[in-house]
């Protein structure tokens, strides 16, 4: 069994895709940095790695079982296990990750630069393992609310979580499916359209909004997920925090 030692970890909980666990250049000076005092380093398969980066979906047992209650943590002077935590690695990408006591994972983390070097410097010598998983009956599903990697591919947090605003409100808009409202936001989208936007059915409407907005994010995208999520006090929220912060990592350099 390999160990790591003394690992910096900014966990994202709940996160299914890979993307939304940000790189360490991405983390933010308000994000809580945890220490791993130690925790188990697993060399998998690709689709091993994948399957645990990019679904929150049961592990499998024989590699739940491995690290059982090998994982600490530590707090000041305070040391406390991990039922189920560890870092694993396909030999290009690596990860911490923590099921909080469930079999699934529920929180992940990336690695800081040269944490992530001396993980590949361990395994040079080392097979992956697949602990008896195969990954033929699993197939990732996206959907708006959960979008495909190609959609946010090349953007910053700050980026993606305005997307994800976006897609949200989008996702509301579809729910309730009012011709009218449609019209209007296809409008406020795509205002030399008007003449043609206003004889478009449901259907046509939707689908021209969607696929104008599914890819990229420019100024034009924000604009229009300000106005569409007005009035809703949570998704404002979230949207006034996302463009007050900053990333700052260089304490940890």
């Amino acid at each position: 069994m390999l160990y790591l030692h003394d690992v910096w970890v900014n966990w994202f909980e709940g996160e299914e895709n890979g993307y939304s666990v940000c790189h360490f250049h991405e983390w933010r000076k308000e994000d809580k940095i945890e220490l791993l005092d130690q925790t188990p380093l697993l060399y998998i398969t690709e689709a091993l790695f994948d399957y645990i980066e990019n679904d929150m979906s049961e592990l499998p047992k024989p590699l739940l079982d491995v690290v059982y209650r090998r994982a600490y943590t530590r707090k000041g002077q305070d040391r406390s296990v991990l039922d189920y935590a560890c870092v694993v690695t396909n030999g290009n990408d690596v990860m911490a990750m923590d099921t909080i006591g469930y079999e699934i994972p529920v929180r992940k983390s990336r690695l800081i630069p040269r944490q992530e070097q001396l993980v590949f410097d361990m395994i040079k010598k080392t097979k992956p393992q697949s602990f008896s998983f195969t990954g033929e009956e699993y197939e990732k599903e996206y959907h708006m609310l959960s979008m495909p990697p190609e959609m946010v591919f090349g953007l910053t947090r700050k980026e993606r979580q305005l997307k994800h605003l976006l897609m949200m409100g989008l996702d509301q808009l579809r729910t309730a499916n009012n011709l009218e409202e449609l019209r209007y936001w296809l409008t406020e989208w795509d205002p030399k359209n008007y003449p043609y936007i206003r004889y478009m059915n449901e259907e046509r409407v939707w689908d021209a909004l969607y696929s104008g907005l599914k890819d990229g994010w420019s100024l034009a995208h924000e604009e229009l997920c300000a106005k569409l999520i007005k009035g809703q006090p949570f998704l404002e929220k979230m949207y006034e925090m996302e463009n007050g912060r900053e990333t700052n990592t260089s304490k940890l350099k």
